[in-house]
């Protein structure tokens, strides 16, 4: 071991100790395992677990004689010794001032005062176990093995982190405004503080009078900052001065920031730097270890076994053999008798001191000491030990100490690659199949599980803050699922998942918002067990509900709003899950089972129960297949109808067939009707009572009329779809009735035969259209567009585009900017824009003020673009085949001649002449979700004397076909025939 420097008192010159002979008096024949100095203290710990403190005699700042007395054995004059012996073997230390903080190898904490010369316990850290110790000029710093920071003393700069407005504390005060981050490392100057997480994030508090916080400012921070431009830099290590900062990455690189008066920084300056610098004079060398002195900075280059200095040298603490300041980074003279065999074990700074150990059985030095992290080993001693009575005692504290800490969690299953130190808001830092093979080797003793969930319940969950102070700090929401996963297939956890999505809903937006973006990068199946976690409980809590009278709703509702959280970012995400992973299928189930429900009276009682609040679902419609949607808005609907029953229940229209367009308009302007009663609707001069067939022949005739006679919308040329016309007067209210007509349609369930592109129903979900959907409208349009984006050569010189459509200015002076391979995107995007949006506006807006009037019932938005055309407009793929599989019989059987011989005829029809049978029976040829497999048909054979001469008749309110039963198969086409191409009045000869 060598030492230079020495050891000097504040405001006293000329009063010091030259380490030339006196520290081998101090230290003895002891090997040396820990120095620290401040100012005119120094403190050492021995291999043997022994401290020693040096006070030098003379006035202290205070202007105070130092106590004369002493302890220990005879000392020069000059300085004072005192011993500390302590039953607990002591390891680690670190001195202020005034005061010398130790930690035990059973985690107790002592302080030594200067003033009393007397060590006392912490008994607040009595069960805290800590692990590091760091001191200030006048404040201390300890981290515990479970992540937490503690710290106590003057607080005038801000050094204790707990806030502008608290004041200095004699009793060690928790941190709490870095719960959750795995820290690796504590480290104290004058009177700034420090922490490193364990993948490399630097956070930085108190005073900052040279930059010595790296902030890029002179501001002081009351509370922990994050170093920002150390981000992703692999920091290891960090070493204060008393007002500079040295770091060091994995790399061997080394940033120094703060005072640079003496040259400390070894920038060849004496200026501060307010941001963390990368020192250029040891480029090229990997440094391995760091210290800083009071005022200077040592180097260890591993490869060359260099100690590198600079800094402030008045005492010799540079190692040069002068006492001048140095500020670049030059090599220490080390004596002749360094062998150079010898390797540099480690190197360390205080005060005006230096000291290098070596390799030669004169140092023990001792490893830095970290939190507890969960690994393999554990695990594997805790399934050893949990069936032994005595052991399984010791295993419980240790998974309730390991499982009520987040800083231990998040700590735990970092990726073993240099990847955990690129942790941002877009990279967890996890190798998450660590955690996975983690908890399925616990689920191998169910003991050790069930112990690890209550723990995590009772107590880690309850300690989570709404605010997360880094990414580090949530790691747990990712790690927790991977509990849940195995304990899910237990047929256990689900309170958890309940404690887990309030846990998540408690962050504040800002945490939240890189949790989210933390979920759109993870890995599928990582991404898709978080999904399945709580979606399983959620299934399991509707499940229960419809079974049996409970309500659950509290915590479903909990479950729900993290799953739409979930649902939202799966169509940023790169690999997506299928919309269909979201369903709750147990909901379609106890919907399509209604009739069921009802003829029991116990599990009618429990269905009503279950409906009571099942409006709520709508909030979250992703849970709901389309089947589902179309039940709960009908139930919503009938249910809203029962609430405050309307002394008229019903809209009476009487209409002309030929006027049907004409008649609504006059009908909607004169006498605006409740459009929350049902429509119901009469043909003029023909009898009939409206059971849904009427209303259905209603807006299939309106359909046509609007194709044919209405001015507001259009046919597209390529698409056939129908858009807005742009060039009609901004004063006509036809766009708002269409949106009536629609919104009619809509509520009363019927379909409405006009062809709108997928950017109507977008908009009215306020929803950006997209080139695809202009695509879908205009194909020809879409084509040029997709050209311009594709085209290799220059656009400008091919093209010849500027920024205009139609004459009209896209930007401002659009005329006079061209179409380039740089604004192509733009160019492309406001040209959709203004086609979908811009030119239509306000078409589009009295339309979808229309609409939300015509459909009063604000429910419909809980339908998805798709699905808003598809009840709106229905669908068009014939399966005919499902005619006959869905088909039921009165008075005769599929296996009569009559009935084959009418199969065999309709099956043979043109595709036109089936579509006419389609409109013939159910007065309209677009058909619900699922085709014809959806519709009911019912065949009447009826029997009469004078059957060829009769027509079929159809009963399109409920889907019967009264059948004549003709006498061969030449006759039932021909009648068939006649009467689907021939009726006027629908389903009527």
């Amino acid at each position: 071991m060598f030492y230079w420097g020495g050891l000097s008192s504040p405001g006293s010159a000329g009063v010091g100790l030259s380490f030339g002979d006196g520290f081998k008096h101090i230290l003895g024949s002891k090997r040396l395992s820990e120095l620290s100095v401040k100012r005119s203290l120094l403190a050492f710990l021995t291999a043997d677990g022994n401290v020693t403190v040096v006070l030098l005699n003379g006035q202290s700042e205070e202007g105070q004689n130092e106590r004369q007395t002493s302890r220990g054995g005879k000392a020069p004059s000059r300085y004072k010794r005192f011993n500390i012996t302590l039953k607990e073997q002591i390891h680690s230390l670190s001195s202020g001032k005034h005061h010398v903080v130790l930690a035990t190898q059973a985690g107790m904490v002592w302080e030594w005062s200067e003033q009393s010369t007397i060590t006392k316990p912490f008994r607040s850290l009595t069960n805290k176990q800590i692990v590091q110790v760091a001191c200030g000029d006048d404040h201390s710093v300890v981290l515990t093995k479970d992540g937490q920071l503690f710290t106590w003393g003057q607080n005038s700069s801000g050094q204790l982190g707990l806030g502008k407005d608290k004041p200095s504390s004699l009793s060690p005060q928790p941190l709490k405004s870095l719960d959750g981050i795995p820290l690796a490392q504590i480290s104290a100057g004058g009177n700034h503080s420090f922490t490193l997480s364990l993948s490399g994030a630097v956070f930085g508090w108190g005073r900052n009078s040279a930059g010595q916080l790296g902030l890029g400012d002179k501001e002081e921070r009351y509370v922990p900052v994050c170093v920002k431009s150390l981000n992703q830099k692999k920091t290891v290590f960090i070493s204060c001065g008393e007002d500079h900062t040295a770091v060091l990455t994995k790399g061997g690189l080394l940033f120094t920031f703060g005072s640079g008066c003496y040259g400390q920084l070894g920038h060849n300056s004496l200026r501060d730097e307010h941001r963390p610098r990368l020192l250029g004079g040891l480029w090229g060398s990997k440094v391995s270890q760091i210290a800083c002195g009071r005022h200077h900075t040592l180097a260890l280059i591993g490869s060359s076994k260099m100690i590198y200095s600079f800094g402030r040298g008045e005492q010799g603490e540079l190692g040069n053999g002068q006492r001048t300041n140095q500020c670049v980074p030059l090599p220490v003279h080390l004596p002749p008798e360094c062998s150079p065999n010898q390797t540099v074990e480690k190197i360390m700074a205080g005060g005006n001191l230096s000291v290098a150990c070596f390799q030669d059985g004169e140092i023990s030095a001792g490893s830095c000491r970290g939190m507890s992290v969960l690994d393999d080993g554990i695990i594997d001693r805790w399934i050893l030990d949990c069936e032994n009575a005595k052991a399984w005692n010791r295993v419980k504290s240790e998974i309730k100490k390991m499982f009520s800490s987040a800083s231990c969690i998040n700590g735990s299953f970092i990726d073993k690659s240099d990847k955990h130190y690129k942790t941002s808001e877009r990279q967890s830092g996890l190798d998450l199949s660590l955690a996975r093979l983690a908890f399925e080797k616990m689920a191998q003793k169910q003991k050790i599980l069930l112990e690890v969930e209550s723990v995590v319940r009772q107590n880690l969950l309850r300690s989570l803050g709404s605010t997360a102070p880094g990414v580090e700090a949530l790691r747990v929401y990712l790690i927790l699922p991977e509990l849940l996963r195995v304990l899910n297939k237990q047929q256990h956890g689900k309170q958890l998942a309940v404690d887990l999505a309030s846990a998540i809903l408690h962050l504040d937006q800002e945490s939240l918002s890189v949790l989210r973006r933390l979920w759109t990068t993870l890995p599928y199946y990582y991404y898709r067990t978080l999904v399945k976690v709580f979606h399983s409980v959620l299934a399991h809590f509707i499940s229960q509900m419809t079974t049996q009278i409970c309500n659950r709703w509290d915590e479903a509702s909990f479950l729900l709003k993290v799953l739409h959280k979930l649902h939202d970012i799966n169509s940023k995400r790169a690999s997506r899950l299928m919309d269909d992973y979201f369903y709750i299928k147990e909901l379609f189930e106890v919907f399509a089972s209604v009739p069921f429900f009802l003829s029991d009276q116990q599990k009618c009682s429990v269905f009503f129960n279950f409906m009571k609040n099942v409006d709520c679902l709508c909030c979250y419609p992703f849970i709901l297949d389309l089947r589902s949607k179309r039940f709960l808005f009908s139930f919503l609907q009938e249910r809203q109808k029962n609430v405050d029953p309307p002394l008229v229940c019903e809209n009476s229209l009487c209409v002309k067939r030929d006027m049907v367009l004409a008649d609504t308009l006059a009908y909607l302007r004169t006498t605006p009707p409740d459009f929350s009663l049902p429509l119901k609707v009469n043909f003029f001069l023909e009898d009939g009572f409206d059971a849904g067939g009427l209303c259905t022949e209603f807006f299939t005739l309106l359909s046509q009329d609007i194709r044919k006679a209405s001015s507001v919308i259009q046919a597209s040329k390529d698409s056939g779809l129908f858009w807005f016309s742009a060039d009609t007067s901004g004063s006509s209210d036809e766009f708002y009735y269409l949106g009536v007509i629609c919104g009619m349609a809509f509520y009363n369930h019927c379909y409405l035969n006009i062809g709108f592109p997928l950017a109507l129903f977008k908009k009215l979900l306020h929803l950006s259209p997209t080139l695809s959907d202009l695509e879908e409208l205009s194909p020809v349009e879409a084509r040029s567009l997709k050209n311009v984006l594709m085209e290799d050569e220059e656009v400008e010189e091919i093209f010849c585009l500027d920024f205009t459509v139609q004459g009209k200015e896209l930007i401002p002076n659009g005329r006079q900017i061209p179409v380039t391979k740089v604004n192509r995107q733009k160019y492309v995007d406001l040209y959709v824009d203004f086609f979908l949006n811009k030119s239509v506006e306000y078409q589009f807006k009295e339309f979808a003020r229309g609409f939300s009037c015509g459909n009063c019932f604000d429910f419909w938005r809980m339908f998805l673009p798709e699905e808003l055309r598809l009840q709106l407009y229905g669908t068009s793929k014939y399966e005919w085949e499902e005619l006959r599989r869905i088909a039921t019989y009165e008075h005769c059987g599929p296996l009569d001649k009559l009935i084959q011989n009418f199969w065999t005829v309709f099956l043979e029809l043109s595709e036109e002449h089936k579509k006419r049978f389609l409109i013939f029976m159910y007065a309209t040829v677009r058909l619900p979700l699922g085709g014809l497999s959806q519709l009911h048909l019912k065949i009447v054979r009826c029997d009469y004397e004078d059957a060829d001469k009769r027509f079929p008749v159809a009963q399109i309110c409920f889907g019967t076909l009264h059948l004549p039963n003709y006498s061969n198969i030449q006759i039932l086409g021909d009648r068939l025939i006649h009467a689907i191409t021939c009726c006027e009045d629908f389903g009527k000869m």
